[in-house]
């Protein structure tokens, strides 16, 4: 049959231009997790080579990632295309500081968690995929902090989902069960809420390309209207129940204390963080008038979230169900830099994301040792073990600072920025509401070291001496898996608290990337701004 060719412009909807060798990092960061994951999957027999795999990879993707921020502090935000179809038709991955920095910062953890786990995971835990399933939930992190994509910022946090589903029964107690219940029956509600949301603002713009929906946004008579409210009310209500914020965070401490304590690390740094992120995306970038408009509501939430925290940690005396207080009264400073919105407050958010992820982690490592030292997480059981390792006395001593924001350490800077923005926005109560929650948490941790390091022994002895801690595993206690990681996050937090001008400017300049987005418009659309 005859046929006559036709020649196609397809300048308007493809990327003909080669993709300079640098901006392929963009995508490093979920190429390396996601076949990394294959690959220790197929290992699963060997679990020695596995668990070495597992950190390799790991220590790789921190490679990476550190190689995709200098890329883009030095050339500036950075786009690539699938299929080399532009924006909006083709999916795209854009890295900023905002991204490029929180991925570095989850791939230390990362890292950090993988070496921990070499040690406190048994080979029936790697058997059944900790290491597989810890590289797949880099997988989701990765590809959520990247995306610049609202529907793929659902599909990923699905990876991340369904990976941390998997670590969290990890061992297949009873207990562990009751948590997953709890924790997916919460993510679940979210994730449908997050999707309905999405399809709805779909319906709005015909695009869901982040940079694209900011441009009509921008364009609209009134961008505060009723349907574009009814998103943004969804979206936060959704990324609120993943950030764990008030009213709808009791399935954390009900979830975070059951799993393996390197699990519950991981989980504490990495996934509540990415729920803050998908707030600032949503609320600072692409919906600015709906995050003014909702201001006093973020604002309310942050408080509540503050205050409910910092007391539930004052209440208990099981270490992992305080830390998993702490954790919520955390999400609530973020909330407070996005409730005031301003390039200030939202560098403090930023910041105090950073400093989150890395001192959460290395607590809820910490109170592994603690655990190990001590035979219970039980702080009416500890005491005595300052006389035991005067060392990690002085290490958790550091850590009860900076999660307390007290100088000089890396909480310290992130709430000084957050009050200080809360203060020049007239809003007094929610500066007062994090210096509150700061002191109460400064209480709840005083305590946890008092009883674990101070009193000479646990409760109920006639002296508090005669009864020595049981040591549940010293073996574990002897090998660097277990203290390098501690050692690692400990010296970010003390050198972010010591010199925070790095940590600063790439917070700045994240901020200033979502507050004024036309960089990360010209990034994904080729410079027609």
């Amino acid at each position: 049959m005859a046929g006559s060719s036709v020649s196609v412009d397809y300048s308007e909807a493809m990327a003909t231009a080669p993709v300079a060798s640098g901006d392929w990092l963009v995508i490093a960061p979920i190429l390396i997790t996601m076949l990394g994951g294959a690959v220790c999957l197929m290992l699963r027999k060997n679990t020695d080579i596995q668990a070495k795999m597992g950190i390799a990879l790991l220590g790789l993707l921190v490679l990476a990632s550190l190689g995709l921020l200098i890329r883009v502090l030095d050339h500036g935000v950075i786009t690539m295309v699938m299929g080399s179809w532009l924006p909006p038709f083709g999916i795209a991955l854009t890295a900023d500081a905002l991204g490029a920095t929180l991925t570095l910062i989850g791939a230390i953890v990362a890292f950090c968690a993988g070496v921990y786990g070499a040690s406190t995971v048994d080979n029936t835990g790697r058997r059944y995929g900790f290491y597989p399933f810890l590289l797949l939930l880099m997988t989701g992190v990765s590809g959520a902090f990247l995306t610049a994509d609202i529907f793929n910022l659902y599909v990923w946090f699905e990876v991340l989902l369904i990976s941390s589903y998997g670590l969290l029964v990890l061992g297949n107690d009873r207990i562990q069960l009751d948590g997953a219940v709890k924790y997916g029956v919460l993510n679940l509600v979210g994730t449908n809420l997050f999707l309905i949301a999405t399809g709805l603002l779909y319906g709005i713009f015909g695009t869901l390309n982040m940079a694209d929906i900011a441009i009509k946004v921008a364009e609209l008579e009134n961008p505060a209207s009723g349907t574009l409210a009814t998103v943004a009310a969804l979206y936060f209500l959704a990324f609120a129940m993943k950030a764990a914020a008030f009213p709808v965070n009791f399935w954390l401490p009900a979830s975070y204390h059951t799993p393996n304590i390197v699990v519950s690390a991981v989980f504490a740094g990495l996934l509540t963080k990415v729920g803050v992120y998908a707030l600032i995306r949503v609320f600072v970038l692409i919906l600015p008038e709906s995050r003014i408009f909702m201001a006093d509501v973020i604002g309310w939430v942050a408080i509540v979230t503050l205050l409910t925290g910092a007391i539930g940690a004052l209440a208990q005396s099981e270490v992992r169900r305080l830390l998993g207080y702490l954790v919520i009264a955390g999400i609530g400073s973020m909330l407070a830099g996005v409730a005031v919105g301003s390039v200030l407050a939202v560098s403090g958010a930023i910041f105090y994301a950073v400093h989150s992820i890395i001192v959460m982690t290395a607590l809820y490592m910490a109170s592994g040792i603690l655990n190990l030292m001590g035979g219970s997480y039980d702080l009416r059981k500890l005491g005595g073990l300052y006389q035991k390792n005067v060392a990690f006395a002085g290490v958790f001593l550091v850590l009860v600072f900076a999660v307390s924001g007290l100088p000089p350490f890396s909480g310290f800077w992130p709430k000084v920025i957050l009050v200080d923005a809360a203060f020049q926005d007239g809003r007094a109560w929610l500066g007062a509401a994090i210096l509150i929650s700061g002191f109460l948490t400064t209480l709840a941790m005083g305590r946890v070291w008092i009883f674990a390091f101070w009193r000479g022994g646990p409760e109920g002895t006639p002296d508090g001496q005669t009864a020595p801690s049981v040591v549940a595993d010293t073996s574990q206690l002897t090998g660097a898996a277990v203290w390098l990681p501690l050692g690692i996050l400990t010296a970010l937090i003390i050198y972010f608290g010591l010199q925070p001008e790095w940590m600063l400017e790439l917070s700045t300049q994240g901020a200033s990337g979502v507050v004024d987005p036309l960089g990360y418009v010209r990034s994904v659309f080729g410079g027609e701004g």
